[in-house]
């Protein structure tokens, strides 16, 4: 099961990649960012694209341990107990 969720995975990660070579061959043109009252250098489209891709998967593999993290053994414990409770209008 967890080479498919690894292939799986390799996959969207590969699709994206495609997409954005795609699309910067496409948009070659150099943008401008703008944020509040700062202004960025003309950089091709493509490299903001690309360099947006890569921080947001790095940010996703930094933060997927934190949210394991906040998974404690009380909660579970507590989804357990709920299965236990029944509803006595049901009878």
């Amino acid at each position: 099961m967890k080479s498919i969720v690894n292939l799986l995975i390799s996959v969207i990660v590969a699709v994206w990649v495609v997409a954005i070579a795609i699309i910067s061959a496409q948009n070659a043109e150099p943008i401008s960012l703008r944020f509040f009252a700062y202004q960025s250098i003309k950089i091709p489209f493509g490299l903001v694209l690309a360099f947006s891709a890569g921080v947001g998967l790095i940010g996703i593999a930094v933060l997927q341990p934190l949210w394991r993290l906040g998974n404690s053994p009380q909660d579970a414990r507590l989804d357990e107990d709920a299965e236990f409770f029944v509803d006595d209008e049901d009878f």
